[in-house]
């Protein structure tokens, strides 16, 4: 058992409790869901030395079990989810087997490695800032982030509510849909709009590289009827700053509100990345988080309008997976993709992260689909009939 991908391995860790659509499938359950019988780790050893052991499932768990899926074992996460890298300062970080030597991208780290390395065929996340749609990226995988509130939390440990999401990612969209099947099936279906959006303002922070491969994929998927030919949405140039700069800090604000009495009582429990975001968190005023949480709902519902009659299509992540490389590559990653990745978080719409983009050294990197609320299933066709095209299966 690898260390830095699991906390617990079994053959299986828990069976599944009827038959169903997920049958003979296998889950990597990342360490924010209570399992039966089991505790919570969060990715912070002195958290998990004083938790006690749960006596039911989480909802989303329970689910996945209930439509025949066994859950293989608890993998690993970022510490308290509030990471997009995969670097855990007490368990290291997982390997991503698509980009050897690369971060494995997080905070849902353990549970990518997982599927990506083929040892689980799902991997049960969350979503916060990226947290699914950023490790899919760079590890050749569907993720898929859906309608806030879509899927219920119950028995899921928070990192900031108002962006929080159950999420799970696969190696293909046709599992990724299964999923969809049972923590989807209450949902009512939309369709998702035949137009096709993107937003020029978003090129600045991405590399030139992902910038010119996401405009020759969207280009071959509306040759193949796939897509519509993309319209070009203008936005104030410095809008992107202003709402990633007020999502971090609602984030903040609510990540100190769940953990930081805690924190205060653990001093050097936590790595020195993680602490110094909760530190942001603690220095925050209430006036400062409610012109933040003013700025972020204005956001949404800006992009909700865009994409009532539109699917947003854009790169997942700035880049493909960085190097570990002591002079803040990853954390410039983090920033310039956050600007990506935020842009579902704060309209509470689903998103889809496809493995359809390479860098110009041949990592994997995501296209991402963004629709209104409740067409998350047919995103995942969507998905679906873009790998078909790109691949001629």
């Amino acid at each position: 058992m690898d260390t830095s991908t699991w906390r617990i391995l079994a053959d299986p860790l828990v069976g599944p409790t009827a038959p169903g659509v997920l049958d003979g499938l296998t889950v990597a359950v990342k360490d924010l869901f209570a399992v039966a019988g089991q505790v919570t780790g969060a990715g912070n050893p002195t958290w998990l030395a004083e938790q006690d052991r749960h006596d039911r499932h989480a909802a989303a768990v329970e689910s996945l079990l209930g439509a025949g899926a066994s859950v293989a074992g608890i993998a690993r996460t970022d510490e308290f989810a509030y990471s997009l890298a995969g670097q855990n300062a007490h368990y290291g970080t997982p390997p991503n087997p698509a980009a050897p030597g690369a971060v494995s991208g997080g905070s849902t780290s353990g549970p990518a490695a997982a599927v990506a390395l083929g040892q689980v065929d799902i991997g049960l996340g969350t979503d916060t800032a990226g947290s699914i749609r950023v490790p899919a990226s760079y590890q050749g995988l569907v993720g898929l982030r859906p309608t806030h509130g879509a899927v219920a939390a119950e028995g899921m440990q928070p990192l900031a509510p108002s962006f929080d999401t159950v999420a799970w990612l696969a190696r293909e969209p046709r599992t990724a849909a299964r999923v969809a099947d049972v923590l989807l099936a209450h949902l009512p279906g939309r369709a998702v709009a035949r137009r096709t959006i993107v937003l020029p303002v978003l090129d600045a922070g991405v590399a030139p590289d992902i910038v010119a491969a996401a405009s020759d994929v969207r280009q071959r998927l509306v040759a193949h009827g796939v897509l519509a030919a993309a319209e070009a949405v203008d936005l104030d140039p410095a809008a992107p700053a202003a709402w990633v700069t007020a999502f971090r800090t609602v984030q903040a604000h609510e990540a100190w509100r769940e953990y930081g009495g805690w924190i205060d009582t653990h001093p050097g429990a936590l790595g020195a990345d993680i602490a110094g975001r909760f530190a942001v968190g603690k220095a925050l005023t209430e006036d400062a988080a409610r012109a933040a949480r003013e700025t972020v709902a204005a956001a949404g519902g800006l992009l909700r309008d865009l994409l009532d009659d539109a699917v947003l299509v854009i790169p997942t992540t700035a880049g493909g997976a960085p190097f570990p490389d002591g002079g803040g590559a990853v954390e410039d990653e983090r920033s310039a993709t956050l600007r990506l990745t935020h842009l579902a978080s704060a309209a509470g719409t689903p998103a889809v992260s496809v493995p359809l983009l390479r860098t110009a050294d041949g990592r994997p990197a995501g296209l991402c689909f963004v629709g209104a609320p409740g067409t998350d299933r047919a995103l995942l066709g969507l998905a679906e009939s873009a790998v078909a095209a790109m691949t001629g299966a």
